[in-house]
């Protein structure tokens, strides 16, 4: 029995190829990271409304919304509503407890110019942007600002 060897060369332009893009893809991600672009950090924009609030859980499962400015209460989601809001708050609750912040520092939910809608967490950094859960689930917390700011409007 023979041994048979086989010369496998790639074609020189299958190479030449892999060459540019390996090249092309060094060359964006070190322009990238000179000139600070952040893919996860949405461009900047102006604030067209934003309301200083805290969620308070009542006894029988509804969750009442205050303005942290003048302490009012401006929306009341009844019980076994606003399952997506639920989740949110209790994600950023479940920071809060790890960090040992109490239920007291208000959330921060925020309409912008460019029409995102985000809910931050001062007390621990952390940052929603709600427009990626779709205009259903954002929404729900576009609603909330909304009540906020019309009953701002009313005092």
């Amino acid at each position: 029995m023979g041994v048979v060897t086989h010369d496998t060369i790639l074609p020189r332009g299958l190479l030449i190829g892999a060459g540019i893009l390996v090249f092309s893809a060094l060359t964006l991600v070190s322009v990238a990271r000179y000139t600070g672009y952040k893919p996860d950090e949405p461009p900047a924009s102006a604030i067209v409304d934003k309301a200083d609030l805290r969620f308070e859980d009542r006894s029988d499962g509804a969750i009442l919304v205050y303005s942290t400015t003048d302490n009012r209460l401006v929306d009341t989601l009844p019980p076994g509503t606003n399952g997506f809001v639920r989740g949110v708050l209790r994600g950023l609750v479940r920071d809060r407890r790890a960090e040992d912040v109490g239920q007291m520092p208000p959330f921060r939910l925020t309409h912008w110019a460019n029409g995102r809608l985000s809910l931050d967490d001062p007390s621990t950094g952390r940052h929603v942007d709600l427009e990626v859960f779709g205009p259903t689930n954002s929404g729900a917390f576009a609603a909330i600002l909304d009540a906020s700011v019309h009953a701002k409007d009313k005092s």
